[in-house]
């Protein structure tokens, strides 16, 4: 099975034990994540399934640093991220992870050359060695001849492309993709996936896709399925 050659050939990525995540609310109390043990390699595409409510995106908040938990341990390249500082966090997500969301989120009065610059110039690099990067990611996505072009005028499609390269530009070691599929139609939506296994591929980063898109699972290395915030089926 693919995702066990993956795990024996690869370095251990993220590291997740007995996470437990609770929310208040009013005088009760919801289980968000009851448990949750994972691990996830370099170079592999977890897709991340279940219904509306399950978990999914509290358990990527979680990896990513964005929601801390109660109890458990997450290591994100060797690092536990619940011993770092709200600071640290955003700069470890600056340098190592990477964002592709559902809605794009792309800044309508900035070009696509910009719009992918952006996380860069946020780092401090010199705007000129920023564009020549974002130059550079906007080629491999194959939007090259369109880096002047603001999002309002692209297709979906050709969003979803700027979002991706946007995402790369800062070469993180693993990217969080929030429904990638779901605002595209079918054919849009199988080049985008085509585009993200490439790119595994070639800098051999990590992926995790939440999903409600069973037609994109062939995609994917490993599939986690996920019902009251508890995994409850690992499928090649």
């Amino acid at each position: 099975m693919l995702y066990r050659k993956v795990g024996f050939m690869n370095k251990l990525i993220i590291e997740c034990k007995n996470i437990i995540k609770t929310f208040n609310s009013g005088e009760s109390e919801v289980k968000a994540l009851q448990g949750i043990t994972l691990n996830i390699y370099e170079n592999e595409l977890l897709m991340l399934v279940g219904p509306s409510g399950c978990g999914k995106t509290t358990f990527v908040s979680v990896l990513s640093g964005l929601l801390s938990f109660e109890r458990g341990s997450c290591k994100v390249l060797s690092k536990e991220i619940s011993t770092m500082n709200d600071e640290q966090l955003t700069a470890f997500r600056g340098e190592n992870i990477g964002f592709v969301f559902q809605a794009f989120n792309l800044l309508p009065s900035l070009t696509a050359i910009d719009n992918v610059a952006l996380p860069l110039i946020i780092a401090n690099v010199e705007k000129e060695k920023a564009l020549i990067e974002a130059r550079t990611m906007l080629n491999a996505v194959g939007l090259h001849a369109k880096e002047d072009i603001k999002p309002n005028n692209l297709s979906g499609g050709e969003q979803q492309k700027v979002a991706i390269a946007r995402a790369l530009v800062h070469n993180p070691k693993f990217v969080i993709c929030d429904e990638p599929t779901s605002s595209l139609d079918h054919k849009s939506g199988q080049i985008i996936m085509e585009l993200l296994t490439k790119i595994i591929k070639e800098k051999r980063v990590s992926m995790i896709v939440v999903t409600h898109d069973n037609r994109i699972y062939k995609y994917a290395d490993k599939i986690v399925h996920m019902e009251d915030g508890k995994l409850v089926k690992v499928a090649s």
